[in-house]
């Protein structure tokens, strides 16, 4: 019996070696009575960093652009009450954008879970709508055994965020049973479909006459992107993305198969080529980043649906034939078994919409800005285009500065641009940023570039101190027009005005620079292109305050197509 006492180990340390055994490097959170065992054990392990956040929600936000960007489990941690209640927002933005991420929430001790006493909530009755599981450890022979689940499920397609709730005393507590070895925590992997589906969709796509691949969120993995390239080198076939896929097409294949992303309007190229297809592949879509009524409304489209779980099927979505299984495996199958495309560069309605994709770039050379007039998105993305490389990873916010960036800002390689598509979550951008920049290879010696509103950026602004404290490399631009504009344009168009959404008051270089930070002002077109120089060349956090020209966002919304042509 001493024997078996004499090789237990305190929960709190397990549940930390479960952390790094999964992979696990940085750590998000904030702390508190009921989860400071777990703080002061990760305090004392040389390989995990833990980042303490000003807010719950913020430390959920940067824990989803980890798992976003390595494919491994982002972890977040909470304390009882109002802590775990503050991740509910982060969480379900996880889960629906296909982000993994385990949070571990504390709770008040077990003989107390019955009482009306301090910081008691029912966590996981509010956090389990917001995500795949939520489970709570009851006793401490459990806690190796939840831990694993929980990583487990957050990494398993569609992928999303767990819950673990841990009572104090659970966790100052002693377990017989110690952390599982990593390759515990490796999920299993998929396969592909029958090969006679394989075989089916391979005929389909050899003889129709516009087929096209519509990636989706689920298909924006590195290893699937890599898959798609292989397809597309050996097969050219017109690709079209949702705002969360971008990046799947190489730079050198852009202007042959590249027809844009899609998103909220329906009135970009990539809705057009889509409208006119015979034949539409969906990979790793998912109908929270774009309404199937909305790019299919006629209902008559040609559908493939090919992801790791069957397709949420409707009036407007109901394929002729579903590949269940790996996206990746599905993808290298397909490209085996496929004799002919039609090139989409021998089309002459393709050949068109390739010239209309990228028409704003020619009229940018021949419009002439007033002097002293704010900066118009198209002249401030096309700057910004010019000074990234392919591997800069630029995240960008909620609001009118989403649309503008997801529709013109091209991206090259798969999670370098990163946004927030199925629930459109404010505040994403600041600690998105900062994930990525922690993430790096080495961290924070790359710059990170990021981008939102003058609203967004105020719902996890506190989060610059976070940036400046642990000496992250990034710049972030607020385009700035005192309103909650992607609401005000659409209230106009609506209602013929708009209602609750000025803002303004804030003199953001100066907030900046309170932080730690270094402020510039881009108060004028002219001034784009040096002020954003400077910005990216200041080694540390710098903030961008741009006055932003909105005069024509409504144009967003214009030339909807009204039916499908298809």
């Amino acid at each position: 019996m001493a024997d078996d006492k004499d090789q237990q180990q305190q929960v709190a340390k397990i549940i930390v070696e479960s952390i790094y055994n999964a992979g696990v490097r940085i750590v998000f959170g904030i702390p508190g009575a009921k989860v400071d065992a777990i703080f002061d054990t990760l305090s004392d392990h040389p390989e995990i960093r833990l980042i303490v956040c000003r807010h719950e929600q913020n430390a959920a936000f940067m824990a989803a652009a980890v798992g976003r960007i390595t494919g491994i489990p982002g972890v977040c941690i909470a304390t009882s009450g109002p802590g775990a209640g503050n991740l509910t927002t982060g969480l379900v933005t996880a889960t629906t954008e296909g982000d993994p991420v385990v949070a571990i929430v504390g709770s008040v001790p077990r003989l107390l879970s019955t009482k009306h006493t301090h910081q008691s909530m029912k966590a996981l009755d509010i956090l389990s709508p917001t995500s795949k599981s939520a489970t709570g450890i009851e006793v401490e022979d459990q806690a190796a055994e939840v831990v694993l689940a929980a990583f487990r499920t957050a990494a398993t397609p569609p992928k999303g965020s767990a819950v673990v709730s841990i009572p104090m005393d659970v966790a100052g507590g002693k377990s017989k049973i110690p952390a599982f070895p990593p390759k515990a925590f490796k999920a299993p992997l998929y396969g592909h479909a029958p090969d006679q589906d394989i075989q089916t969709v391979a005929s389909m796509i050899d003889k129709a006459k516009l087929p096209v691949l519509f990636l989706g969120q689920r298909a924006s993995s590195p290893p699937v992107v890599s898959a798609v390239r292989e397809l597309l080198a050996k097969h050219p076939i017109a690709v079209v993305e949702t705002f969360q896929a971008a990046g799947a097409v190489p730079e050198s294949q852009v202007q042959h198969v590249f027809f844009g992303r899609v998103g909220l309007f329906r009135n970009q190229t990539g809705d057009r080529i889509l409208a006119q297809s015979d034949l539409i592949l969906t990979l790793g879509y998912d109908p929270t980043e774009y309404d199937a009524s909305a790019w299919n409304p006629s209902a008559k489209l040609n559908v493939v649906h090919v992801d790791y779980v069957s397709c949420d099927y409707g009036a407007y979505y109901n394929p002729t034939i579903e590949l269940l299984g790996s996206v990746r495996e599905n993808v290298i199958a397909l490209t085996n078994a496929i004799t002919h495309v039609a090139n989409p560069a021998n089309d002459p309605f393709c050949q068109t919409l390739s010239r209309e994709l990228i028409a704003w770039q020619h009229q940018l050379t021949t419009t002439k800005t007033a002097p002293g007039a704010p900066v118009h998105p198209l002249h401030f993305i096309s700057a910004l285009q010019r000074r990234v490389t392919k591997d800069t990873t630029v995240t960008c916010d909620v609001g009118t500065v989403y649309i503008y960036m997801m529709r013109y800002f091209f991206a090259y390689e798969p999670r370098r641009l990163l946004c927030s598509n199925g629930q459109q979550t404010l505040g994403v951008g600041m600690p998105w940023a900062i994930a990525a920049s922690l993430t790096q290879q080495n961290p924070c010696s790359e710059k990170v570039i990021s981008l939102s509103g003058d609203g967004g950026f105020m719902f996890s602004s506190q989060e610059l101190s976070t940036a400046v404290q642990q000496g992250c490399n990034i710049t972030h631009f607020i385009w700035n027009d005192s309103a909650f504009n992607m609401v005000e344009f659409q209230e106009e168009m609506k209602y013929g005005r708009s209602s609750g959404i000025r803002l303004g008051g804030v003199d953001f270089v100066k907030f900046a620079e309170a932080f730690g930070a270094k402020g510039f002002r881009m108060d004028d077109a002219d001034g784009i292109e040096r002020v954003m120089d400077l910005a990216l060349a200041h080694k540390g956090v710098s903030l961008v305050d741009v006055r932003i020209d909105y005069s024509q966002a409504k144009g967003l919304a214009d030339g909807l197509i009204k039916d499908s042509v298809g």
